[in-house]
């Protein structure tokens, strides 16, 4: 009963006029910050944080919360519609969201979306309501052998359970992982495969200029020559008893959703994990729950919610560490708390006792983000289908010039431009010869935050690898993942084996 009168205390808070406006421009903001390439809500929030010093600091932190959430919804935008990820969380979204927008159900896959997003974000929140200090100390429970263990279940679902080649699965990870590896070293810091000697290779390669070259660049000219020059993007069109179809459709992804929601809050409150690794192991973890896992990037409707449904759940979920623990658990959630301490706030246990009001006016501001953010991106999915009907020869150049923005916005550095177009071709070629994208963009996600869990584990082991099967969450976790590993094998072993009774 104290958490529902410190939550109707909290609504009293975020339904004041002020507040309520903040929220409705708030999400609006975010919505279209999200979906511009390059942007993201980490540089929405900190270009905006200035203008919150005109309001007091819980209509500020309302605010900033808002945009977050509507940047969230905002990522898969343009992820869907022109095969771009408006930000790292929305990367995840383009391997079955583009491929329905090109068949002409962009309105299924943008509503699928919409309502996932609004499914993690009320699911975490309500875990966020009932459990935020027993959650906060489950967080602090992973350390770095759990956090490996988590990053190669995360490999495992996409080697065990993909129905593309497992050689060339392995390659592109690989790949992704060699990638991933270059700029400087995390302990000693010496530098490493610096390619040519060259002077940008020393910051490493951006994930973002990677996904956009893949994923802009390398899908512009997968379109261009399989057209042959008469192209015809989508059969884009919306309707209210489409978008009512969509809505009745989104069923088939039930279980992807509710699944990607309760695995992007829990990857979310882990301090500097975030979204981004949260929605790419969503994705995994939908594609091996699945009925039809050789229909994932193929246009799969699950493969559009899981992700979604995740990286809305982690921005709620990675707000936890920061109000209770006082450490952000993604680079958006730093910047808040940044913005806290300048408003005179301590984030910490004691915050939730010493600024109540503060505290639950956030809280139930997400319930009222995550309903208009929701009725918000609905409501622009004809302005949104509108821009699959541009001709072709008018959209390219528009998808050039956003994918050399989204490029040159991370690091404003033309090296990353450079390569992103490197990347772009790359990955042209490779999907000629018809090798698997996702698991190379999953292995320069997930690449870093493995290395450093692994070196810590091992410095903290003196080197023992017995450290991930000593501690029973970290063993659980890499017996499954192993387990995974295995499946290919297996199912190898049973073919030859089928074959060979069929001879007989």
């Amino acid at each position: 009963m104290e958490i529902l009168d410190a939550l109707l205390q909290g609504f009293i808070v975020a339904l004041e006029p002020i507040n309520l406006l903040l929220v409705i421009v708030g999400v609006t903001v975010g919505l279209f910050i999200g979906a511009m390439p390059g942007l993201g809500s980490v540089n929405g929030v900190a270009i905006l944080l200035p203008t919150t010093f005109l309001v007091p600091p819980t209509s500020a932190i309302i605010f900033l919360a808002a945009i977050y959430y509507g940047a969230m919804y905002g990522g898969a935008i343009s992820s869907i519609m022109l095969g771009i990820p408006g930000a790292s969380t929305a990367v995840a979204t383009t391997f079955d969201g583009r491929p329905m927008a090109l068949r002409g159900e962009a309105d299924q896959a943008l509503t699928a979306a919409a309502v996932a997003s609004f499914v993690g974000g009320t699911i975490s929140v309500l875990l966020f309501t009932g459990f935020a200090p027993p959650l906060a100390e489950v967080a602090l429970a992973f350390g770095s052998p759990e956090e490996f263990a988590l990053m190669m279940l995360a490999f495992a679902t996409f080697i065990g359970l993909g129905g593309d080649d497992i050689p060339k699965t392995l390659f592109s990870i690989f790949i992704g992982l060699a990638l991933s590896a270059v700029g400087l070293d995390i302990i000693s810091g010496e530098p490493r495969l610096i390619f040519f000697d060259i002077q940008g290779f020393f910051h490493g390669i951006n994930f973002l200029v990677l996904a956009i070259g893949i994923y802009g660049i390398g899908e512009m000219l997968w379109t261009i020559e399989s057209s042959r020059g008469n192209v015809r993007v989508s059969k884009a069109m919306v309707s209210v008893d489409r978008i009512l179809g969509a809505l009745r459709r989104t069923k088939e992804a039930v279980g992807a959703i509710f699944a990607g929601s309760f695995l992007g809050y829990f990857v979310g409150i882990l301090p500097a994990a975030g979204a981004t690794p949260g929605s790419m192991m969503a994705y995994g973890v939908a594609k091996m729950i699945s009925k039809k896992p050789d229909s994932f990037g193929k246009g799969n409707i699950s493969g559009v919610a899981a992700p979604e449904a995740a990286n809305n759940a982690a921005s709620t979920g990675s707000m936890l560490p920061m109000l209770t623990l006082g450490i952000p658990g993604s680079p958006t959630t730093a910047i808040l708390l940044g913005g806290m301490v300048i408003w005179g706030l301590e984030p910490g246990p004691r915050l939730f006792v010493d600024q109540a009001e503060f505290v639950w006016g956030l809280i139930a501001s997400l319930y009222i983000a995550n309903l208009f953010a929701v009725l918000v991106n609905i409501a622009f999915i004809p302005a949104f289908i509108w821009v699959l009907k541009m001709p072709f020869t008018i959209l390219a150049p528009v998808i050039f010039i956003l994918c050399v923005v989204g490029g040159y916005a991370p690091t404003q550095n033309m090296h990353d431009v450079w390569l992103m177009f490197v990347f772009g071709i790359a990955a042209y070629l490779l999907r000629k010869l018809d090798y698997p994208m996702a698991p190379a963009v999953l292995a320069i996600v997930l690449g870093p935050l493995a290395e450093v869990s692994l070196r810590q584990s091992l410095l903290i082991a003196h080197g023992s690898p017995m450290i991930f099967f000593e501690r029973p969450i970290a063993a659980t976790i890499m017996a499954i993942s192993f387990v995974l590993f295995a499946l290919p094998l297996v199912k190898y072993i049973r073919a030859r084996l089928s074959d060979r009774a069929a001879g007989l």
